[in-house]
């Protein structure tokens, strides 16, 4: 499965102030919190679904993987989703073990496997 998507009765904003406290906590940062709603709509577009994107880092992590293969930047920083649909909140992300899975690297696999427990720690404990 190439995503982990969960529900939760929050409303968007709620889940994702709380995500952002959650992820602080495992030690990721939120480089970029993107409320990709507003932006089409301010281009132009009708697209009206509440969607949020969070770009995580951890720095450390981070330099681990470059370290071992640049092109694992490819993937970085992972994304973390919150959008509404048919009036549930979803929170989701690609799993970082199917993305590394295009790397033909066993130990960044490892790693990868961690980080992925670790968002999604972040996750349930949002939910």
């Amino acid at each position: 499965m190439f995503d982990y998507t969960v529900e939760t009765s929050k409303s968007k904003d709620e889940a994702v102030k709380d995500l952002e406290a959650n992820l602080k906590d495992e030690k990721f940062g939120v480089l970029w919190n993107f409320d990709l709603t507003a932006k089409l709509q301010e281009k132009g577009t009708d697209f009206d679904t509440p969607y949020t994107i969070l770009e995580v880092c951890n720095p450390q992590e981070a330099n681990r993987v470059l370290s071992e293969d640049l092109l694992v930047g490819y993937f970085l920083p992972c994304k973390i989703v919150i959008f509404e649909e048919e009036g549930t909140t979803k929170i989701g992300m690609p799993k970082p073990s199917a993305l590394i899975e295009m790397v033909n690297n066993d130990s960044l696999k490892e790693i990868a496997v961690d980080i992925e427990k670790r968002l999604i720690r972040c996750i349930d404990k949002t939910v």
